[in-house]
């Protein structure tokens, strides 16, 4: 299954894994990244991370090394045998040097030690994700219309429209996959986390909601297009798909 989600993926940011046995600390994590937008997924052991990261597809890993069943160490080889990609985050108690040489050289993207602020962890997963995307400013434009991928908000003119989490991420998703069409499936997947129900109608809501509000602010400056039993694309005036 992850061998089809790779092939099928193309190339951002929305769906995290928070691997992290401490309930409060697990709570904590989740509920913070959740409001930033994301969607988020948590398991309390090495065992249930990988059965996690086996099924669906996951941006970034948020990765404790003392695990139970299974440790994070051996979490991160086995998640790097199959994915070279996904951005890996270890957040440990284990402050010493050779910790931190030991789990980069093992395939982790970054390390921060216990105890930390979360407004680093969320900076370090921000810089983490826009480094993969190959996106090296925060903010971008798109027809007049810019989108602030530090503070998940996008303007028209200086004017904040006003969005859902679930219309930003979208919106962002479509804007970093500019030079694809991008499936119904590929776009739940991403933005909607482990307990979405996905025969309700939420996405059909939301998707055409984010249509509305953007043609309400930008004419038709820039639109987002579906292809009837392909996907989604956004564009902007006169640089339609053919």
């Amino acid at each position: 299954m992850r061998a089809a989600a790779n092939a099928a993926r193309g190339d951002f940011f929305m769906r995290l894994l928070v691997v992290e046995d401490d309930p409060s600390m697990q709570k904590s994590i989740c509920k913070g990244l959740t409001k930033l937008g994301y969607a988020v997924d948590a398991a309390s052991d090495g065992e249930e991370a990988l059965e996690l990261f086996d099924v669906n597809e996951y941006d970034a890993v948020i990765l404790d090394l003392n695990l139970p069943k299974v440790d994070g160490m051996s979490v991160l080889k086995n998640i790097r045998e199959t994915d070279k990609e996904s951005a890996v985050l270890i957040l440990s108690a284990r402050r010493e040097l050779d910790d931190k040489i030991l789990g980069l050289d093992t395939g982790a993207n970054d390390y921060l030690v216990k105890p930390f602020f979360f407004s680093e962890l969320e900076a370090r997963l921000r810089a983490l994700l826009r480094r993969r995307f190959t996106q090296a400013d925060t903010v971008i434009k798109c027809g007049g219309l810019d989108v602030d991928t530090a503070k998940k908000t996008a303007f028209v003119k200086g004017v904040k429209i006003d969005l859902t989490r679930k219309e930003y991420a979208m919106l962002e998703y479509l804007l970093f996959h500019r030079d694809r069409i991008i499936s119904a499936e590929e776009l739940i997947e991403h933005v909607w986390d482990n307990e979405v129900d996905l025969f309700t109608n939420s996405f059909k809501v939301q998707i055409n909601s984010l249509k509305k509000k953007l043609a309400a602010q930008l004419g038709d400056g820039v639109l987002i297009k579906n292809t009837r039993g392909v996907g989604y694309y956004i564009v902007e005036a006169d640089h339609e798909k053919e």
